[in-house]
């Protein structure tokens, strides 16, 4: 039997761990959904999220991780494990220190932020508005924690460690699982923000047995030498990139809150989380082990082994995600009415919801390695501009949605999210045109399309014609179709065992 690659290996075990995350992320959505059904107060509790996971995506979370794996893989190969903790503990001190002084304003400011017509909410009545404020700042506590967490997982995946920082995020909806189930009949939806709070002190416990083994050693030091320049050339336009990206949920949940449709802004959360569930188990998982190896790539120099790294990774995500969206588009309705409880018209405006995000996934997947590949590369004004791209086809799409298809609801603003599927493409001509050869997917597209048609279609028909259970028919058309789209693109699956 042949031995699988290291790549191959960890993008497994990320991917079953990822799985295991998604099981207990709907677990957790779905208690939630149960107790507050298609409410104001759910709402606010998505809505009061988006500032304090912008500041964690900004400061310590996707923005400086994702900038600082490669620069931290390049210490270490050079100069060796006890350079790059010094490092680490220089910009994790930074980081620490900017989020719990940006938490205190924001915590401050949170009720102006909140009501402002550029703000979080300005659709919602004064009372709705507070009762968010105060939400936004119990979450504030999570994010400082975050600001240390986000980072020790960049830190032990440029030390090729992935099995911790896999398990974090699965202890961080451990601890929602129990704010929802323990903590939300006693004291309402303040509980759902105290599960946070125990689940982000869970996401960074899990992770110091790994830095002991790894021989961290932290240093109370800010100092600022080249090393850490080097990290902050990288994170500054990171940090730019993600306020837009995370600007778009903001902007998504500002608009949605003018829509005068309950139930909006928890539509949109919950549909974006159903396909974030494929493109986190594929994209994000392929990705994140990708990232150190091409980093190490770039380091030495070795351009044609980066170049088939990049293009064996997409030549799957392509195969794959066409179809994945096709047949959970297909028999997504009777799941959803089955998983979350809500009414037909709250059925049917998640399902229609998720129907538009699933568009999105190829690109998604596609872009995850396109904008590592950058990063990997030292490039991150690239991805920025990818970014600034895709909020300036974002807004005037969103907003026409608002003015035009209003009646149609969450869905019209979801349809917006297309902007990403152009910046995927325009990322991958860009990485092609920094390769000295161009980058090749041969038929993958192709055939994932053929896959989507066939297997979308097989899943559709079958859950219709098929007698029995909703749910039970729409699993076995969704099994079926499945099946009929690998086969066709097996060629390209098989490339994930030799990544």
């Amino acid at each position: 039997m042949k031995k699988l690659s290291f790549l191959t290996r960890i993008s497994l075990l990320l991917g079953f761990f990822f799985t295991l995350d998604k099981v207990l992320a709907f677990a957790r959505s779905i208690i939630i959904a149960r107790t507050f059904s298609l409410s104001f107060e759910l709402d606010a509790f998505n809505v009061a999220n988006n500032l304090p996971d912008l500041l964690f995506a900004l400061i310590s979370g996707g923005a400086l991780a994702m900038a600082f794996i490669p620069v931290l893989s390049s210490t270490l190969t050079l100069q060796g494990r006890a350079a790059a903790w010094d490092l680490f503990s220089r910009v994790a001190n930074l980081a620490f220190i900017v989020t719990a002084s940006a938490a205190v304003v924001i915590a401050v400011f949170s009720g102006q932020i909140v009501k402002a017509q550029i703000g979080i909410a300005p659709g919602f009545d004064p009372e709705q508005q507070r009762l968010i404020a105060d939400l936004m700042r119990l979450n504030l506590i999570a994010t400082v924690i975050f600001s240390i967490s986000g980072l020790v997982m960049a830190g032990l995946q440029a030390n090729q460690h992935f099995l911790f920082p896999a398990l974090a995020p699965t202890l961080y909806n451990v601890g929602q699982i129990f704010g929802a189930l323990i903590l939300a009949p006693r004291f309402g939806v303040q509980g759902l923000v105290y599960g946070v709070i125990i689940g982000a002190l869970l996401h960074l416990g899990i992770q110091i047995p790994a830095l002991i083994k790894y021989q961290f050693r932290w240093t109370p030091s800010l100092k600022i030498d080249p090393a850490v320049i080097e990290a902050l050339k990288i994170v500054g336009p990171r940090l730019l990139t993600m306020f837009m990206i995370q600007a778009m949920f903001i902007l998504r949940d500002n608009f949605a809150s003018r829509l005068d449709q309950v139930g909006a802004i928890s539509s949109l959360t919950y549909g974006w989380m159903i396909m974030q569930v494929p493109e986190t188990l594929l994209g994000t998982a392929i990705a994140t082990a990708l990232l150190p190896t091409l980093s190490e790539l770039a380091a030495r120099g070795d351009w044609a082994g980066f170049r088939q790294t990049i293009e064996k990774a997409i030549r799957i995500l392509v195969a794959l995600t066409l179809p994945a969206a096709a047949v959970i588009a297909a028999g997504i309705q009777p799941l959803a009415r089955a998983a979350f409880g809500f009414d037909e018209a709250g059925t049917n405006l998640l399902t229609w919801t998720t129907r538009v995000y699933l568009l999105t996934l190829c690109g998604y997947a596609i872009q995850e390695i396109a904008a590592r590949s950058f990063y990997a590369r030292k490039e991150a004004w690239i991805p920025f501009f990818g970014a600034t791209i895709r909020i300036a086809i974002y807004i005037p799409i969103a907003l026409t949605a608002l003015a035009a298809f209003r009646s149609i609801g969450a869905p019209a603003i979801a349809f917006a999210e297309l902007s990403l599927t152009v910046e995927a493409a325009l990322m991958f001509f860009w990485l092609g045109k920094k390769m000295r050869e161009p980058l090749k997917v041969d038929g993958a597209m192709l055939k994932g399309l053929a896959a989507a048609l066939f297997g979308g279609g097989t899943a559709y028909v079958l859950a219709v014609i098929v007698p029995g259970s909703a749910v039970l028919t729409a699993i076995f058309g969704m099994v079926v179709g499945a099946g009929i789209a690998l086969a066709i693109v097996w060629k390209e699956a098989r490339l994930l065992f030799n990544l």
